[in-house]
């Protein structure tokens, strides 16, 4: 037997070989980790962090100081200016030392920039077209100049004055070795047609920075940072905040420019400003006709003055001092008048100046909203309950849930009895008993008791409590009390009193929404509602513009007629509904050269003074031109104007006039032949053909 002896010496040996070969294969593999760490970083300092690290490095040295952009023009639909931006001439300084007076330097320069600021005063004076009185102050020059950067940075040119004469330009021009740091720099400043042409649609202008509250300008400010330049607002910026203006910002608005400024370490210029010039914003083209337009302001002012002076149905009308009317196309959606009386000069904001007391009570627009857009003498806003013009669609309702046919007679006696409350009664107007009538005729006798009987409580009988919500999904259907969707900011969707609670019970809410006293809408919500009943079931979204140029006449977009639901009903009634609506007895529209469907109405309104109650009637109107091939809609309200045949339907008759002239009712403009006289007094008891209050008696 033989036995092996181990060799330690030799199994040392093999065990240090292989733990050296282990360490030289962890130092290439951590060499080759740490390499290709390096090089994974480099590739990220290069294509990912190197474009920022580079802004960066030029921000050290070089700062873009904004210029506004100039502005677009919205036209009318003729073409003609209602808001437009004309080039003026800003004096900006670039503080080209410290002056701050907390500084031992600041204090030693400040005799020097006070110098300057004396020559700016005495060269304002002189060439300026101001009153020397009133021309800047060498106080007001220093402020303006922020010696101290309480207000801009350093480096960033300081606007002195703006709007300067042709002579305050030619002068520092020829004198700039003078003015050092001075630069004349083109600025925009926003106008408004001087006529004041639907000057709530339009809209204003006001700074940036403090409208941010709103959801659009928020956005904005949220990414303000990490937009291109020419994109980026600054917080002095005028900016639309209201009406077409703010509708359509991002088409007017342009491109900033800048001046590209070379600064030093501590914040000042260093070297010679390079100036990118702003870039003008695109044309928006309304479809608001200026002739139609003042026509109708006129109309209204027109009318609240004849109504305060001359009595009818035994009284003035005092209280009437506000007034709404739009006019819609039926085939094309467009808006060809909004107005909203009374309304403002919203130059008074020109150049910054803010003048706000003298719009605040009226600067909103009243044919959308019932805030800030005036109010009649007892405090009544625009979106009174909508009377009679609501029955043509009480009948539509009524006639499609099979409560009635077309070939259906009702006794009217006058009167109707909610329920069975024998306490109190629902009366006609002047309490006229109407006899055996049609759904036609209970729409163009505008019977309260016809809408109660056969609308309200019938369809309570049919569905109960839930035939409040099958009213409310018609009134949506047909755009009452829900936005339009024109596109302009702050929409009113309108009020809804239809609800039990409101009313007392299920029966009686149905019953007073069926003849028009439990909701109220917007002028533009009727005209667009009009236009439905003329289009027979289709809503049209009201189009506020027509096209975008650019300022070369290049199309950007136009606006075609957009259909945004349809309600599909029977075309018997339709017929019977348009039949209907032919209101006897308007003295406005004595010859009228067009067969036309109309409606007025009177909500009636409780007012209380010193705890006794006051009744106030407001005047509403609808009505579709011609008859037969619709070519315009139209919807009046005047808040405590009385009747509507008397108080709103005028207005409507100048305003189918005014389109009649323009465009053509029937297709071919042409002039009106004869003035429609004022004043006149329809026989004695023709409101009750056209009224829509629903008196309570015992």
């Amino acid at each position: 037997m033989k036995f092996f002896k181990r060799d330690k010496r030799k199994e040392e040996e093999v065990d240090a070989g292989h733990q050296f070969n282990m360490r030289i294969n962890v130092f290439f593999f951590s060499t080759f980790l740490i390499f290709s760490i390096i090089i994974v970083r480099l590739a990220i300092l290069q294509f990912v962090e190197g474009p920022e690290l580079t802004e960066q490095e030029t921000g050290g040295r070089t700062k873009n100081f904004p210029l506004a952009p100039i502005r677009g023009s919205i036209l009318d639909a003729a073409g003609t200016p209602i808001a437009y931006s004309k080039p003026s001439n800003a004096l900006y300084v670039t503080l080209l030392k410290n002056y701050n007076k907390d500084s031992e330097i600041g204090a030693k320069n400040r005799p020097e920039i006070e110098a300057f600021a004396e020559k700016v005063v005495k060269a304002f004076k002189e060439h300026g077209d101001q009153d020397p009185e009133k021309a800047m102050t060498m106080e007001e020059v220093i402020s303006a100049l922020d010696l101290e950067s309480n207000k801009q940075h350093g480096y960033e040119p300081r606007r002195i004055k703006g709007d300067l004469t042709d002579k305050e330009v030619a002068f520092f021009i020829e004198n700039k070795h003078q003015f050092p740091g001075i630069e004349i720099v083109e600025e925009n400043v926003r106008y408004y047609d001087k006529d004041t042409v639907a000057v709530q649609t339009v809209g204003y202008l006001r700074e940036f920075k403090g409208q941010k509250s709103l959801t659009k300008y928020g956005a904005i400010d949220k990414k303000n940072g990490n937009r291109e330049p020419g994109l980026r607002y600054t917080e002095t910026e005028q900016v639309g905040v209201d009406g077409l203006e703010m509708m359509f910002q991002d088409a007017l608005r342009g491109k900033s420019g800048y001046m590209s400024i070379p600064i030093n370490p501590q914040n000042m210029i260093d070297g010679v400003p390079a100036l990118v010039a702003p870039e003008k914003g695109h044309n928006v083209y309304s479809t608001i006709h200026k002739e139609i337009q003042m026509r109708t302001e006129q109309a209204i002012v027109e009318q609240l003055e004849w109504l305060r002076t001359t009595p009818f149905s035994g009284q003035t009308h005092p209280n009437a001092t506000t007034g709404y009317a739009v006019a819609m196309e039926v085939d094309t959606g467009n808006v060809v008048a909004m107005a909203s009386i009374p309304d403002y000069d919203p130059n008074v904001w020109k150049d910054g100046t803010d003048e706000w007391d003298k719009v605040l009570p009226f600067y909103g627009n009243g044919t959308i909203s019932p805030y800030s857009s005036g109010r009649s003498k007892n405090g009544l806003d625009s979106i009174p309950m909508l009377g009679s013009t609501i029955k043509p669609l009480s009948v539509l309702i009524g006639l499609n849930e099979g409560l009635f046919g077309v070939n259906d007679y009702y006794y009217d006696q006058g009167f109707a009895q909610i329920g069975n409350d024998t306490r109190s009664k629902v009366r006609n107007s002047g309490s006229k008993a109407l006899g055996s009538i049609n759904a036609a005729k209970a729409i163009e006798k505008s019977s309260n008791a016809f809408m109660i009987d056969m609308v309200g409580e019938k369809l309570f009988a049919k569905y109960g409590a839930k035939g409040i919500d099958v009213w409310d999904k018609y009134m949506k259907d047909f755009g009452l009390g829900v936005s339009t969707q024109s596109g302009l900011p702050k929409e009113f969707l309108g009020k809804i009193d239809y609800r039990s609670e409101n009313a007392g019970s299920p029966i009686a809410a149905l019953a007073f929404a069926s003849f028009g006293q439990s909701g109220g809408y917007s002028t533009l919500q009727l005209a667009q509602y009009t236009s439905m009943l003329a289009n027979r079931g289709e809503r049209i979204k009201p189009q506020l513009a027509s096209k975008i140029e650019t300022q070369d006449g290049r199309i950007v977009r136009t606006f075609k007629r957009e259909v945004i639901s349809k309600v599909e009903l029977q075309d018997r009634h339709w017929d019977e509904v348009i039949r209907g609506m032919n209101t006897q007895g308007l003295p406005a529209f004595e010859g009228f050269g067009y067969d036309f469907a109309r409606k007025t109405g009177t909500s009636q309104m409780t007012i209380y003074e010193k705890g006794e109650p006051i009744f106030t009637d407001n005047g509403v109107f609808i009505a579709f031109a011609p008859r037969e091939n619709p070519k315009l809609a139209v919807a009046v309200i005047i808040p405590e104007g009385g009747f509507g045949s008397y108080s709103a339907s005028p207005v409507a008759r100048k305003i189918f006039d005014a389109y009649d002239e323009v465009y053509g009712l029937d297709g071919t403009p042409h002039p009106k032949e004869e003035e429609v006289p004022e004043g006149e007094e329809a026989d004695e008891g023709t409101e009750a053909a056209g009224s829509d209050t629903g008196t309570t008696a015992p």
